[in-house]
């Protein structure tokens, strides 16, 4: 009874919480090199949870696995102009993305099978590593309404796809699994970033973490959360992602939890962890006025 009126209680501060876009846009690359954190999970649904709230979302959907195209309901069959096309063909992402069917301020740049073969073809392209960035920039810069946010999903690992994901964002937003071993592959990313950093991208920084797939029950989740907080105090969201049945559904229904059921104990999380995100703020690019 007390967790449902709990969730009653947080459903009615959502109702009623207002944020400002100021312009501009935010890129952050969605990243972890361990897989099975909730990572394209997290992408979709806070990028949902942000244009529920009013901003203007773009998801680069960079895993060739193409699960983040599947939740947002935009087709990525092999025909389809992708992500791929951009990297390789120097398609304009403008030919590429789509409006997502769940609202019309989410917007997706596909990924198709294609991709898998990306990170061998990559290796004799001219600035192999700036390929999405050079696209990027160019695309944000003609538009004339621009993003608010776009959050780029990379696969789990280090190879040329996610060089090209952290050499085009501002920002690293870092899904945790609430366990023992997130906490080694954090390290390890955090490696990664200070040699993109030194080498690619000064701008970049990790911004976010975000703790998912969160057991109250457990005293482990509790030990991992507090270990996090202590290392990255001004950087971990307050909001922490529950296990849920309802996120783990959605996607089989080509939707994200805000869609598929947005009074869950998930939904409301994303929801909650969305405006945290928002009202932090960040440097944004500036786009055509």
């Amino acid at each position: 009874m007390r967790q449902l009126q709990d969730l009653s209680a947080r459903r009615r501060r959502l109702e009623e919480v207002d944020v400002d876009f100021p312009g501009g846009t935010r890129v952050m690359t969605v990243s972890n090199q361990k897989g099975g954190v909730g990572k394209t999970t997290t992408t979709v649904n806070i990028a949902a949870a942000i244009a529920d709230l009013g901003g203007r979302v773009l998801v680069i959907d960079l895993d060739p696995q193409g699960n983040a195209s599947t939740a947002l309901g935009v087709p990525h069959t092999a025909d389809t102009p992708s992500v791929y096309d951009v990297l390789i063909n120097d398609l304009p992402i403008a030919e590429a993305v789509q409006q997502s069917p769940e609202n019309e301020r989410l917007f997706c740049l596909p990924s198709t099978i294609h991709l898998a073969g990306a990170e061998i073809e990559l290796v004799s392209q001219v600035a192999r590593e700036k390929r999405l960035d050079t696209a990027l920039r160019d695309y944000l810069e003609q538009l004339d309404e621009p993003f608010d946010f776009v959050l780029i999903d990379c696969p789990p690992s280090l190879g040329l796809l996610t060089i090209n994901a952290f050499s085009s964002a501002d920002e690293v937003f870092l899904p945790i699994q609430a366990e023992y071993y997130a906490l080694e592959g954090l390290s390890q990313l955090l490696g990664n970033v200070k040699m993109i950093q030194k080498h690619l991208n000064t701008r970049l920084k990790v911004s976010t973490i975000l703790l998912t797939m969160y057991d109250a029950r457990t005293r482990l989740s509790q030990q991992v959360a507090d270990e996090v907080r202590e290392h990255f105090p001004d950087e971990v969201l307050q909001t922490m992602i529950p296990r849920s049945v309802r996120v783990s559904e959605a996607p089989s229904f080509g939707q994200t939890v805000i869609a598929y059921d947005g009074g869950s104990a998930g939904a409301i999380a994303y929801k909650e962890a969305a405006v945290e995100i928002v009202k932090r703020g960040a440097p944004r690019r500036k786009g055509r006025k």
